[in-house]
């Protein structure tokens, strides 16, 4: 039975470590413009790998030699590609062990099931991504389920490690983390809506923008969700005042999040149990506003951009364990791994 729960448990930490590194790598993907690097699904121009498709990709990249499609480019877009598929495969094995040990696990195979929907969800957003030639809208949610995978895992994996027993009036923060997690959630999903509309560098300045506190802005055409990328509804091209909307409610929405999850980590760094996620909050804060900062300053440079994604996976994650600590306080400790 020993062997079993050891053996799960290493499974589900090797999942999740691989599901972080897949959220990094998607950043680095979407932020060397990789994504239509191979502009069909799930292969390379019908193929399995770049190399078959070698001479469609050099007759694209000399048609457009600054276009999405290069060799390089083909590689970063399919090699994430086949991390997802591999990471959807271990998956598949937790649900199986889950299913199979749940007596011997002692635990509801529920959690495994339900991220098992998730990451396929996230899978066929993968695939619309490339279909529907980056859409923003479908691009922003590809960014969501996957760190809605990432914290599933970060569910599965906390609940199998120990930790300090939490006192029964510690749930009373329980719905404030909840409040947290929907703040971070809302400036993720502006965040990625940024990204995925190239508005990043739309404010060259801080803390003001162009000179102004509340400059010119066309918020209807910047959140307008169902248009192509660069394009309005209509078919124009995204006017600059859209793309300061953009950038502008991301980085002003930033101080709300920053204020409320600062000042919750810190109230719960007083319990002894949650000592080390709190603190792992602030610090990811203060690094938060360091590279998106440094984002504006030097005009986006590729590993701070990652960096900054990065950061809002580990913001994810740290308040997801946290939650599921909370959800034992006034059970006793933690059960040892």
């Amino acid at each position: 039975m020993e062997r079993i729960k050891q053996r799960y448990r290493k499974l589900v930490f090797f999942t999740w470590f691989l599901t972080l590194d897949l959220i990094m790598f998607g950043a680095f993907v979407r932020l060397t413009d990789s994504g239509l690097g191979c502009p069909d699904w799930p292969g390379c121009y019908g193929s399995v790998t770049p190399l078959g498709a070698m001479s469609d990709i050099h007759q694209a990249s000399q048609a457009m030699p600054f276009g999405p499609v290069t060799l390089s480019k083909a590689w970063i877009e399919m090699i994430h590609r086949y991390v997802g598929a591999f990471l959807g495969m271990l998956i598949i094995a937790i649900v199986y062990m889950a299913w199979r040990y749940r007596r011997e696990l002692g635990r509801s195979p529920a959690l495994a099931v339900v991220t098992l929907v998730a990451v396929c969800v996230q899978g066929a957003f993968g695939a619309w991504t490339v279909t529907h030639k980056l859409m923003p809208a479908v691009v922003t949610a590809h960014l969501v389920f996957g760190l809605s995978v990432l914290a599933l895992m970060t569910w599965l994996s906390a609940r199998e490690r120990p930790h300090l027993p939490l006192a029964a009036q510690a749930a009373r923060w329980r719905p404030w983390l909840v409040g947290g997690l929907l703040l971070l959630l809302v400036q993720i999903t502006l965040g990625g809506w940024v990204s995925t509309n190239y508005a990043a560098l739309a404010c060259l300045d801080f803390p003001t923008c162009h000179g102004q506190w509340l400059p010119d802005m066309d918020f209807r055409s910047g959140f307008s969700v169902i248009r192509g990328l660069g394009e309005l509804p209509s078919g124009e091209m995204i006017s600059q005042n859209a793309l300061t909307a953009i950038h502008w409610v991301h980085r002003n929405f930033a101080f709300v999040v920053l204020a409320y999850l600062g000042v919750l980590a810190w109230r719960l760094r007083a319990e002894p149990g949650l000592r080390g996620p709190a603190t792992l909050v602030l610090a990811l804060l203060a690094a938060q506003l360091f590279t998106g900062l440094t984002t504006i300053f030097f005009q986006w440079p590729l590993l701070i951009a990652v960096l900054h994604n990065g950061g809002a996976a580990g913001l994810t994650l740290a308040c997801v364990v946290m939650l599921v600590r909370l959800s034992t306080a006034g059970r006793g400790p933690a059960p040892a791994a």
